[in-house]
This record gives C-alpha cells, sequence and structure tokens, in this order.
C-alpha cells in the first residue's frame, strides 16, 4: 500500500524539469534485463502472429520486413520516449489481437485498402485518446460482447495447434510440452522455451532450411499509398479500433494502475495512436499499450523501486528500435520454420489471451447470451458484402443484447 501511494503521487504530481530523476542514477540491472526479456517475449510469439497475417494477405518478404520494421520502431519510440517523459514504464507493441484478426481478415482485401484501413484506424484511436472519449466507448459496448468477439477471432489459433498433429505429430505434442512444462516453472519465458524446444525438434524431425538471405542488412521500409473503400473500413478499421481500445490499450492501462501507477490514458493513447498513423503507409496496423510484457517491466522484478522502473521502458524501447531495424533478418529467419511449429506457437502465444477472453465474455450471466451468439459468429469466418465476420459479429451481438435486455417502455396511467 505504501508503494502504491509513493508511486501515485510520482506519477499525478511529476516532478518539473529541473527535479526530474537522474537517469543515470536510475539506471540498473535488474531495468535493463526487464527490457530484454520483454523484447524476446514480444518477438518470439507474436511476431509469428505477425508473419501469418502478412501471409495471409500475400506480401512479399519486402513489405513483410517493412511492416515489422514499422511496428517495431513505432514501439521502440513510444517505449523510449514515453517511458522518460513520464518516468513510469511505458510499454508499447503492436497488437497481438489485432494480428490475429488480420489472419482471418486481411486477404479479403487489396493491401492498399488495408493500408487504409489502418490509417483510420490510428486516426481514430488517436482522437479517441486525446478527446478523453475512450473511457465512454469502453462503456458502450459490453465488455462480455467485446470480449466474445476477440475469443472468436482467437479460436482458430487455439484450434491450429491440434489441427497440425497430423502432419507432425512429435514437433507438436513436444513443442506442446515444452510449452506447459515451462509454464509450470518459469511461465515468463514459456513461449520463448516452447520456440527452442520447437526449433531442436523441427531441425530433428522435419529439417529447418533457415537463411538469411540477401536481408543482412538493415531493413529498407517501402512507403504504401492508401485507398480507401467502404468494405475494407467496416471489416478492417472497425474491428481494429475496437480490439485496439477495447482488448489493448484498456487492459495495456489497467497493468500500469494495478502497480500503482496513474498514468495519462490522453497522453498514452493519442501519442501511440498519432504515431500509429505516421507509419500505416509502412505496413503498421496499429501500436498500442501493451498488457502482458508491461507486467515484466511494472513489476517488482524490473526493480524494488518503483520510481526506477521506468528505465526498463527505455530498455525495453531502445532494444525494439535495434532489433527491428534488422525486420528483413527476422523475416528470413522465422519464414524458414514449419508451417506446423508457426500453428503451435502461434497457438501458445495466443493462449492467455483466449482463456482470458473466454472467461470475461461469460462471467455474467445475464450477458452470456449476446456473448455466445458474438463468439460462434465471429469464429464462424462467416463474411457478407465483402466484411469479415469479427464485425459481424459484434453487431449480432450488440443486437441481441438489446433485444432481451432492452428496457420496456413504461405502461401509461390507466384513465380513472
Amino acid at each position: 500500500m505504501v508503494e502504491q501511494q509513493l508511486v501515485e503521487q510520482t506519477v499525478a504530481h511529476p516532478p518539473d524539469e529541473g527535479g526530474r530523476r537522474s537517469l543515470r542514477r536510475d539506471v540498473s540491472l535488474p531495468a535493463l534485463l526487464a527490457g530484454l526479456v520483454c523484447i524476446v517475449v514480444s518477438f518470439s510469439g507474436p511476431l509469428v502472429v505477425v508473419l501469418a497475417a502478412a501471409a495471409a494477405g500475400k506480401l512479399d518478404p519486402a513489405h513483410t520486413a517493412s511492416w515489422i520494421w514499422a511496428v517495431s520502431v513505432g514501439s521502440g519510440a513510444t517505449c523510449l520516449l514515453l517511458s522518460w517523459w513520464t518516468r513510469t514504464p511505458v510499454i508499447t507493441a503492436w497488437s497481438t489481437p489485432g494480428a490475429a484478426l488480420l489472419v482471418t481478415s486481411l486477404g479479403a482485401y487489396p493491401y492498399r485498402e488495408a493500408v487504409g484501413a489502418f490509417l483510420v484506424s490510428g486516426v481514430v484511436v488517436a482522437l479517441f485518446g486525446i478527446t478523453g472519449l475512450f473511457g465512454r466507448l469502453i462503456r458502450a459496448v459490453p465488455a462480455g460482447i467485446v470480449n466474445a468477439m476477440l475469443a472468436g477471432i482467437l479460436f482458430s489459433f487455439g484450434t491450429g495447434i491440434f489441427t497440425a498433429l497430423h502432419a507432425a505429430p512429435v514437433l507438436v505434442l513436444g513443442t506442446f510440452a515444452a510449452f506447459l512444462l515451462a509454464k509450470r516453472l518459469a511461465p515468463r519465458y514459456a513461449v520463448p522455451v516452447a520456440l527452442v524446444a520447437g526449433g531442436v525438434l523441427a531441425a530433428v524431425t522435419v529439417g529447418l532450411p533457415l537463411h538469411l538471405g540477401d536481408a543482412g542488412g538493415p531493413t529498407r521500409p517501402l512507403l504504401t499509398v492508401p485507398a480507401f473503400s467502404w468494405p475494407s473500413l467496416v471489416g478492417l478499421a472497425l474491428p481494429l479500433t475496437i480490439v485496439a481500445l477495447a482488448s489493448q490499450n484498456a487492459p495495456g492501462l489497467g497493468v500500469l494502475r494495478a502497480f500503482g501507477y496513474r498514468p495519462d490514458d490522453r497522453l498514452l493513447i493519442g501519442v501511440t495512436g498519432g504515431v500509429s498513423v505516421l507509419l500505416a503507409p509502412f505496413g503498421s496496423p496499429g501500436i498500442n499499450i501493451a498488457a502482458i510484457t508491461a507486467a515484466i517491466c511494472a513489476g517488482p522484478e524490473s526493480h524494488p523501486d518503483p520510481r526506477r522502473r521506468y528505465v526498463a521502458g527505455m530498455s525495453a524501447g531502445a532494444l525494439y528500435l535495434l532489433v527491428g531495424s534488422f525486420g528483413g533478418v527476422l523475416v528470413s529467419l522465422f519464414t524458414g520454420l514449419p508451417k506446423e511449429l508457426i500453428a503451435v506457437i502461434a497457438g501458445v502465444a495466443l493462449l492467455a489471451s483466449l482463456q482470458g477472453s473466454l472467461a470475461a465474455a461469460v462471467a455474467e450471466e445475464q450477458g452470456r447470451d449476446a456473448a455466445v451468439v458474438t463468439f460462434l459468429a465471429t469464429a464462424s469466418g462467416m463474411s457478407l458484402f465483402g466484411i469479415g465476420s469479427a464485425f459481424w459479429g459484434l453487431l449480432l451481438g450488440v443486437a441481441t443484447h438489446l433485444l432481451l435486455h432492452a428496457r420496456r417502455p413504461s405502461p401509461g396511467r390507466l384513465p380513472t
């Protein structure tokens, strides 16, 4: 309690420029290592989901590398600057659930229209952040419906672990077993351990043809001129915006508050939304406040003194910039992984998000009908009028909720 009060006072009343804490004095090895762990987790599991989305959109290696460069540089710059400015361990990242949405939707639209949807989503997120409408949006749609939509998006990744069994049973079962064992002994490193174990098993069983090719140098970002269409705006931009705000930024801010910080949501969401707009033409679907990796840097493992944990956020930001600048190398390495290994790594990386969204979707008995409708419609992969299932799941869920729970008008008094 004392720690929480101390952090709240520090963040609520930040010192002026002359009284700012000295970065040189606050740097510590645990904080630097926390930033390193954050990057390892980010680039081991969630990156596989991004690559799966790029493959679904039929992007070539150059555009895929540009996408990784954009999300990495955007995450690095915002981590570094926001952590330094607010003296809070602000961790930002691309949205893994958002990338999962793109796996099921990106291939339905021309890439230029997808970039246009990314740009519009960034503008909307920034406006909701700057104007303070973020909280109102979160309260407008029942949380169960939003979580059910997210669960429907992630459902195919969970089942993908087991549908890959017939092609490479030793690889899939061994990787999954390594994940579960690490989850028991060292939960923070479960996904990286699964990736390493899976790589070893792949090399032994089905082969691991990794190569760098001509991608050894820094990435050259590719600019794509955005195009706009109603189907892409409704089918991509709208679900991406909702996922970014409700399933990414809201939990991310919640993690910081849980550790006693009082983040300025207008500043954090406004800045990340603005950076998303700038990087959308290079392939970035959005930069958001992180949740899982934020807990690594905001917790006591980063530093016993909560006022010195912002260094972990800066460390993560610097490493994001370094690693992301060589996105072509990452693409070359990861595209050499067998598809069965990618399926199981993506599945285990999203397992926590899936179980959390499922639990939240049915937490309230009154909203379960609408949540189930949303989940089934989204997981079905249906498409109508060129618009993907995430939007229709959300729309049908809200309609179900209104139909079942809308207040009936009070009958007027009978004349006497």
